[in-house]
């Protein structure tokens, strides 16, 4: 089948909308590190559009019209956002989903200690990391402490230039002749990536045989700048994180360079893609959720009630909740899992099946099927689902490819589809291909971060 590259397709002005857009989603990477500050990046967007938040309209005993456009945020890491179409509920919705956690090292809850007069903090990696790629890099800290008074210090250290910025320390290699010898995923023991955050004594402390002076110096520091003790780590969620901005990546400029692009490219694009749609027909949605790199469990993640929950606070203010309308509402929508392909890499070739695989710069993604192996874990979109998609995407002109994640026998990989196919709606995953994925710097393609969001606009005006 022949592949169209997105490129061969712009005239100058849409060249232009690429570089318009590809900005904007950097700048969105940027400010957009963790989940917390994803979320609170989508809120900011969306109030600015005239999206009203859930929580008010229910204080103030409002109620819900076609037309009416609305978020509803949980626990400050992850939010729905929706524009009543002008069919009931009960006809289903158009919903985009994405998940905006990504791949990066989490602080511990006791994290502090001294060790031969460097300061350490102790670290979880989150996520399916290479361990070994997060090593020597520059790293930036992001999170919130929560004192037990319940006020909160935001901390953003290493992103500015005049921020220090930390690092996980590296064997030097005139010592690595074992260490070479070893397998990858045993290159470096999960219990030594701390963090490096100091090295500098406390001036108070004369006497050199004190104990953690230096740790000394870096509470202190904490105390004066943030006004949190040791303690108040217990409380905390503290993220690690490439330090440094997205930037155009090749010499043509074609591609972007960025920390967490699985999956944040597809959720800015949809996001993008619900905000620019006028009133539609069907009830329109961006969910933007937590957790699915462990999973989707706990109470941000897909497998949480939160979903189902606002929908049904929306049934309540539109005309009346009843059980039998949510579920005609979740079984009759359609849905896009807005999720990241792996891109083929050709020095890696043995890993991919040419024919099914994605490319860069060829466009939106379809997989209908995810999963590894003999698909185990995956949802397996049905082929009448596919073809009304096919119909969509070409009247509409969005440049599009289907593809499979690697070789059959090769890993594999699930996203939140299976989740929402549990209700019985129509779900297939869509995004784009991305090289290095789940590395601390990814790699897209700005034709197909603009082909994402020509995909999801058609999907929300005709799916």
């Amino acid at each position: 089948m022949e592949r169209k590259n997105a490129w061969n397709y712009y005239s100058t002005e849409e060249r232009k909308r690429v570089e318009d857009i590809s900005r904007a989603y950097c700048h969105f990477l940027d400010c957009s590190k963790t989940e917390r500050e994803c979320t609170a990046s989508a809120i900011r967007l969306a109030e600015s559009r005239g999206y009203k938040n859930l929580e008010t309209i229910i204080e103030t005993g409002g109620t819900l019209k076609s037309g009416d456009r609305i978020y509803a945020c949980h626990m400050g890491k992850t939010v729905a956002l929706f524009q009543i179409g002008a069919e009931p509920f009960e006809k289903g919705m158009n919903i985009l989903g994405a998940h905006i956690d990504s791949p990066r090292i989490d602080i511990k809850q006791i994290p502090i200690y001294e060790e031969q007069g460097n300061v350490y903090m102790d670290t979880h990696y989150y996520g399916g990391v290479k361990k070994y790629q997060w090593l020597a890099l520059p790293l930036a800290i992001h999170g919130i402490i929560v004192r037990k008074d319940g006020t909160k210090a935001e901390i953003k250290l290493g992103e500015k230039e005049r921020d220090p910025a930390f690092v996980i320390t590296d064997l030097l290699p005139h010592l690595g002749k074992e260490q070479n010898e070893q397998k990858v995923k045993d290159f470096i023991n999960a219990e030594k990536m701390d963090l490096l955050v100091g090295n500098l004594p406390s001036a108070s402390e004369k006497n050199e045989k004190e104990p953690e002076v230096v740790k000394k110096t870096v509470l202190k520091l904490l105390q004066e700048q943030y006004q949190v003790g040791e303690e108040d780590f217990i409380s905390a969620e503290l993220e690690i994180v490439p330090a440094g901005k997205a930037r155009d990546c090749g010499l043509d400029r074609s591609m972007i360079l960025g920390y967490g692009q699985d999956d944040r490219s597809c959720a800015f694009t949809s996001l993008l893609a619900l905000l620019e749609v006028k009133m539609t027909k069907r009830t329109s949605c961006c969910v933007l959720v937590d957790k699915e790199e462990i999973g989707s469990v706990g109470a941000t993640g897909m497998h949480s009630k939160f979903f189902e929950n606002t929908v049904a606070e929306l049934l309540e203010l539109y005309g009346g909740y009843s059980a039998l309308k949510l579920r005609r509402t979740m079984t009759n929508s359609n849905m896009l899992s807005s999720d990241v392909s792996a891109a083929y890499d050709p020095m890696f070739a043995e890993y991919y099946e040419k024919k099914n695989s994605a490319y860069l710069g060829n466009g939106l993604v379809f997989n209908k099927y995810s999963g590894s192996g003999g698909k185990s874990g995956a949802n397996d979109a049905n082929a009448e689902y596919m073809a009304r998609l096919r119909q969509v995407m070409d009247k509409h002109k969005v440049v599009m490819q289907t593809a499979e994640l690697g070789a059959v026998d090769k890993g594999g990989g699930g996203t939140i589809a299976y989740i929402m196919a549990n209700y019985g709606m129509n779900v297939i995953d869509c995004g784009i291909p991305v090289l290095n994925m789940h590395a601390p710097w990814e790699v897209s393609s700005k034709a197909d971060i603009y082909e994402a969001l020509k995909g999801y606009i058609a999907f929300l005006k005709e799916a």
